[in-house]
């Protein structure tokens, strides 16, 4: 019997039943049975078309089927081998992953099947008749055939081995990058929840001060200034409200919102608080920037200015933009004489903290400069422009 040429082909065309080792990491005990069934299937058809294609290269137009047949039967015991290695591939992966495994199989093959194949091979050669096979029968046998039938057994079990560690290499890269991309939700979504809580304690701490410039209002007996901060404080927080819900704001409509804070607080503080707001460029109002940003550091310059002393406030907030960076600048004098002021110290904690969850670049930095404090956001720019 002389061998096909496209044996690795059709062994090739075998080894794709041999299941993703997805179902092992999962703990199934055992592989489906469509599996099994699609493995059996699979590499009978491969078998089948090696014989058609060996039978079409020997033969002639009234011999082919006869050749064919003949082939197919020759090749029983291939396709035993094939399909019994990729059920064991199915039950268990990572059978040929260790090197001692491949090699113990291979003798096994080579010492224990082959021979077998070829006995296997005279006994269908003499009509199943047992009396008809000698040795020396078979050792001419194999002095014709022996180097292209070990070759093709050896061929066979490599490229199954290969296939099946291939196949295991991808499903593990595929389990790591569900894994990885899994973490990455875990982290996306605590990273979430945890801005949604700084949200949630940020708009208290701010309506809990605005209601402070009010109530301090209401003990000086003005009510009619008293009527105009709850109508200020009630557009407050509805911007407020409205920016929580987005995940950035327009630089613009921060500016604006500081000018309507600033105005509430006036109504307490009057003509002693003094704030000067100043962007460089008016285009810069288009940048994006988290929601009610600046507000924590006007709430802190406020404190550590007008709160320590009867004077009048130099609150200045600076706006420029340097390379490919938003920088904003909040600052207020210090006063030696002041009382210690130092207030819960949640805002500055929490702007920092949603700074670096909007993005890992942008920065909240604080220092004292002679008299000064200042406070200092590092925002890098969008594509907005």
């Amino acid at each position: 019997m002389t061998s096909p040429p496209n044996a690795k082909l059709a062994t090739a065309l075998a080894t794709p039943s041999i299941a993703p080792p997805t179902a092992a990491a999962h703990g199934a005990p055992h592989p489906r049975w469509a599996a099994m069934l699609q493995a059996v299937v699979l590499n009978a058809l491969a078998w089948a078309v090696i014989s058609a294609a060996g039978a079409y290269g020997a033969a002639n137009a009234t011999t082919f089927l006869r050749l064919w047949q003949q082939w197919c039967i020759d090749y029983l015991p291939m396709l035993l081998l094939t399909a019994t290695l990729c059920l064991a591939l199915l039950r268990w992966p990572t059978l040929f992953e260790p090197w001692r495994n491949i090699v113990g199989f291979f003798i096994v093959v080579m010492v224990v099947f082959q021979p077998l194949q070829w006995l296997y091979v005279d006994w269908v050669r003499h009509g199943g008749d047992v009396a008809g096979i000698n040795l020396e029968n078979i050792y001419q046998a194999r002095l014709r055939m022996r180097r292209f039938s070990w070759f093709v057994t050896g061929a066979t079990f490599a490229i199954i081995v290969g296939i099946g560690n291939w196949r295991l290499a991808r499903a593990r890269e595929k389990t790591l990058q569900r894994t990885h991309t899994h973490n990455l939700e875990l982290s996306l979504a605590l990273e979430q929840q945890r801005m949604l809580s700084l949200r949630a304690q940020l708009e208290p701490h701010f309506i809990f001060n605005a209601l402070n410039a009010i109530s301090a209002l209401v003990r000086d007996g003005d009510k009619a200034v008293s009527l105009q901060g709850i109508s200020r404080l009630s557009d407050l927080l509805r911007y407020a409200l409205s920016a929580s819900l987005r995940d950035t704001v327009r630089l613009g409509e921060e500016l604006q919102f500081i000018h309507d804070y600033t105005d509430l607080q006036r109504l307490r503080y009057g003509e002693r608080l003094h704030i000067d707001i100043h962007c460089d460029d008016a285009a810069l109002h288009e940048a994006q920037c988290p929601p009610l940003l600046l507000q924590p550091l006007i709430e802190n310059a406020l404190r550590h200015d007008l709160d320590g002393h009867d004077g009048r406030s130099d609150i200045r907030v600076h706006i420029t933009r340097r390379e490919s960076e938003l920088l904003m600048t909040v600052s207020n004098p210090l006063s030696a004489q002041a009382p210690a002021n130092p207030g819960t110290g949640l805002g500055l904690k929490n702007t920092r903290e949603r700074l670096g969850m909007f993005n890992p670049a942008a920065s909240l930095h604080t220092e004292t400069r002679g008299d000064r404090f200042y406070a200092e956001i590092r925002l890098p720019l969008g594509d907005w422009d």
